[in-house]
Formats: C-alpha cells, sequence, structure tokens
C-alpha cells in the first residue's frame, strides 16, 4: 500500500509510536520534554479527562490557545474518544471568532492564560459573548450565538478564573479509562476553518485517513527516521503544524515547537537541539532567522533539510545562506489534508527552486483550463485539481460549498493557478483570481514577485 493511502487513526499511529520508540523523545517545548510512551500516556489521561465532562464520540471540541502541550494533548485526547477536535485560529478577528464558535457546534471550549501579554483570549471572549463575564463554572451556560457551548475553561489561569481549571478538567479522583470507543480511519480527526477573507471561513472536515496518510507520505518523502529531530515554529491551529506533528507521529521522529516565534532564541534552539529538518515555511519567519546577528551556518551542520515557499530567486537566495541543507518546497491547501506535494531531498537544483515538489503516491494532479475544464498537458497553465486520499470530506453543514468545490469524479477544485513538469513536478504560479494582464499578457503575480527579489533593494517582509 502507498504511504498517501494508509488506512490508519491517529490513535493507532501514537501506539505504534510508543510501542517501536518508547524512549524516543517525541515533543520537545519550553524546557518540557515527552517521550513517545509519554505522550501517548498524557493523551490517554487527557482522554479520561474529556470523558469525565461527557465528551464522546462526534462531539465537537474546540481549542483556542497559544503553542502549548495542553493544546496537543487535548487534540490527542478527542481524537482518542472519536471526538472531533476543532482548532480555533488566535488570529481570528472577533467577528469571524463568533462565526466559527457558533458554526462548528463546540460543546466545550478550552482556552488559555498563557501568553496573555501577547493575546488575551479570555477578554476576547467575553467581549464576544457577555455572558460569558457573568458564567460561573458549574452553572448552566446559555448563550443565544452559540447554544451547543456548555462548557468553557481557561487553563493555566489557576484559581484566578471564575470559568473551569485545570482542578475541574483533572480531579483526584480522575480514574483510567477501562476502554476506548473504536475508531474508524474516515471517521473526522480534525476539524479546521479556512481563512476568511471576504467571507466567512469554511469548516474543513479532515478524516483519519487523510491525516495519516499524508504524514506518512512526508516521513516517506524525507526519509524521515527516530533520529530526526523536526524544528517547527508555526501555530498548531495550521495545517503546517499538523502535518510534520503527523509526520513525526509516523517515523519516531522527535517534534521541537515553540510557544512564540523568538528569531534569537529559535537560532540558539536549533544549534543546542541538533535540528535535522526546519520548517519555517514562510519568509517573513526564515529571514529573521537568517539575518539574525547570532545566525552562524556552520554551526547547523546537522541540519539537512529546510522548508520554505516563495519565489523561485528567493529561494535561491536561501539556498545559498544555508547551504549544507537541501532546502525544499511544497504545495498544498486545507481542503486537500494540508499538502500534498514535497521535494524529494535528491531533487536536481533547478526543481528544488523552481517547483513545489512531486504530489505523493496515490495522489492525482490534473491541470485544467478553467473555462473548458478540459485537462491539460505537461507545461501548459492551468487550474490545479487534486484527487486523492488525503482529500478532506467536506465542509461541515455545507453541501453546496462542498459540491461546488468537489467533482462529481472527485477532484478538489483549488482555485489556484499552475502546471506541471513531464517529471510530475507542481509549478505553482498563484491564485487564478490574481492573475494580471499585462500588455495583453497573462502574467502570475508570483512571476513579478520572484522578479522583484532579484534586486538587491528589495526586502521580503
Amino acid at each position: 500500500m502507498q504511504p498517501a493511502a494508509i488506512r490508519r487513526t491517529i490513535g493507532e499511529t501514537l501506539r505504534e509510536a510508543a510501542r517501536r520508540f518508547p524512549e524516543r523523545e517525541a515533543i520537545v517545548m519550553h524546557q518540557r520534554r515527552l517521550t513517545h510512551a509519554q505522550v501517548l500516556r498524557e493523551a490517554e489521561r487527557h482522554a479520561a479527562a474529556l470523558a469525565r465532562l461527557g465528551v464522546g464520540v462526534r462531539d465537537h471540541v474546540g481549542i483556542l490557545m497559544p503553542n502549548c502541550l495542553d493544546y496537543l494533548l487535548l487534540s490527542y485526547g478527542c481524537v482518542l474518544l472519536g471526538a472531533r477536535p476543532v482548532h480555533l485560529n488566535s488570529r481570528y478577528r472577533r467577528e469571524d471568532l463568533r462565526y466559527v464558535i457558533a458554526d462548528s457546534d463546540i460543546r466545550i471550549l478550552f482556552t488559555s492564560a498563557l501568553q496573555r501579554e501577547h493575546t488575551d483570549y479570555a477578554a476576547m471572549l467575553r467581549d464576544i459573548h457577555p455572558e460569558l463575564a457573568r458564567w460561573r463554572w458549574g452553572e448552566p451556560l446559555r448563550i443565544a450565538d452559540a447554544p451547543r457551548l456548555e462548557q468553557v475553561f481557561d487553563l493555566h489561569a489557576g484559581g484566578g478564573t471564575a470559568w473551569g481549571h485545570e482542578a475541574q478538567l483533572f480531579p483526584p479522583e480522575l480514574a483510567p479509562l477501562a476502554a476506548l470507543p473504536a475508531i474508524a480511519p474516515e471517521d473526522i480527526g480534525l476539524m479546521m476553518y479556512t481563512s476568511g477573507t471576504t467571507a466567512h471561513p469554511k469548516a474543513c472536515m479532515l478524516s483519519h485517513r487523510a491525516l495519516e496518510g499524508a504524514g506518512h507520505a512526508l516521513a516517506e518523502r524525507w526519509r524521515m527516521h527516530d533520529r530526526d529531530r523536526f524544528w517547527d515554529p508555526l501555530p498548531f491551529f495550521h495545517m503546517s503544524t499538523i502535518l510534520p506533528l503527523a509526520a513525526c507521529r509516523a517515523s519516531g521522529a522527535c517534534f521541537i515547537a515553540q510557544e512564540h516565534f523568538d528569531a534569537a532564541a529559535s537560532v540558539r534552539e536549533i544549534v543546542a537541539e541538533r535540528a535535522t529538518i526546519l520548517f519555517p515555511s514562510f519568509p517573513t519567519l526564515t529571514n529573521a532567522l537568517l539575518e539574525h546577528p547570532s545566525f552562524d551556518a556552520a554551526a547547523m551542520a546537522s541540519v539537512r533539510i529546510v522548508n520554505n515557499v516563495g519565489p523561485p530567486d528567493l529561494l535561491r537566495r536561501y539556498a545559498a545562506a544555508l547551504p549544507t541543507a537541501t532546502h525544499v518546497s511544497a504545495y498544498g491547501l486545507t481542503e486537500a489534508g494540508g499538502v500534498i506535494a514535497f521535494h524529494a531531498p535528491d531533487d536536481p537544483p533547478d526543481l528544488l527552486a523552481e517547483t513545489s515538489g512531486k504530489a505523493f503516491d496515490g495522489i492525482e494532479v490534473r491541470v485544467v483550463d478553467p473555462d473548458t475544464l478540459q485537462s491539460l498537458p505537461p507545461g501548459a497553465r492551468g487550474e490545479i485539481w487534486i484527487r486523492g486520499p488525503t482529500n478532506f470530506s467536506g465542509y461541515y453543514k455545507d453541501p453546496a460549498k462542498t459540491a461546488a468545490a468537489v467533482t462529481p469524479e472527485g477532484f478538489l477544485r483549488t482555485g489556484d493557478l499552475g502546471s506541471l513538469e513531464p517529471s510530475g513536478h507542481i509549478r505553482y504560479l498563484g491564485r487564478l483570481k490574481d492573475m494580471l494582464k499585462v500588455g495583453g499578457e497573462n502574467v502570475a503575480a508570483i512571476e513579478i514577485e520572484s522578479w522583484l527579489c532579484t534586486h538587491p533593494a528589495v526586502t521580503v517582509a
């Protein structure tokens, strides 16, 4: 069976990693270290705590928290119970957050007092739902805009909150669960909302099959193993963390996370932890690393892979700054399970800089004329369509939008402009709606951006 077609649940992969690599570090975060065996035990403890609150199969549990271990372990606890963690973007505008809390049918919402100096989630929630200013844990909760919401927890606040906190989540009498429900690969393992711009965010339902298939495929593409140390500073509500976590579960690698990105601390951590894979992924973070006064390429000799997305000339600049590592790129979107294409470490330099990698085994990529919907030959520009086992299971409560995004044959219409190389590598050229008319010719905005990056006076921020 090809990696992308693996039919496994998140819980099965957690148990397999704990069996194969019990003493290997699985998570390093803010001076805390957990082995794979400890991650499984903590996930089961969080599952028991959630079950005691009444969480069961197909229940929705919202997580609006900064990066922290409890975020990850709550999510794992949910999937062990067959519940659906709803990852809420902590950067939502208030109107989008209000919409998502109501639309997602969350029963229990978890937030945190950590990093309140950056974002005060409790204040944000009281602002959009004034009923929470008067509510006390243990009382009935009635919010007109979110009638399904029954409980709210403010973790890491100790006794300084009227909402639920650790003492209610983990009481002394908490006992391990005697048994966990049977979960199928097609069950939903995660709900994640796409970013809203002119419209409200849309809830993508991602199955265990999609998440674990993509994770195993990434681990295989990069030849990951249990000695790899995967540094990822991105937020837990983003697929750019969800997919690497899945790859680390599959391979036994260690996932190194950050609570809040800081360039100086990141450079020190990468060197001290001897990271082998770096996943800054976006130019803003990569620039901050490479341009920091303490950056020293020689001190990062352990790094073998660096992932970034960006225009070709910018990617070439990054590769020159850390030449001992292979600099790879990616293509994907939430509806396709996060990422469906990565480079392999032995791809030639021109493909590494100019394409977004090759689709995982078992995933079919087609480029079609956006007007005629006819398939186009290699090299021709059109809309990228995707079909395969990592595709999402649809938009929650919105069959009309699902039908508009997925063809009757099962292809996801991405709205992205691109082409396919004869080798199968995807050349991403931006969004269809961002095409520019220059001198009567269609020009992709990303091509203009790449050309601008060649000028020494241009800095990408």
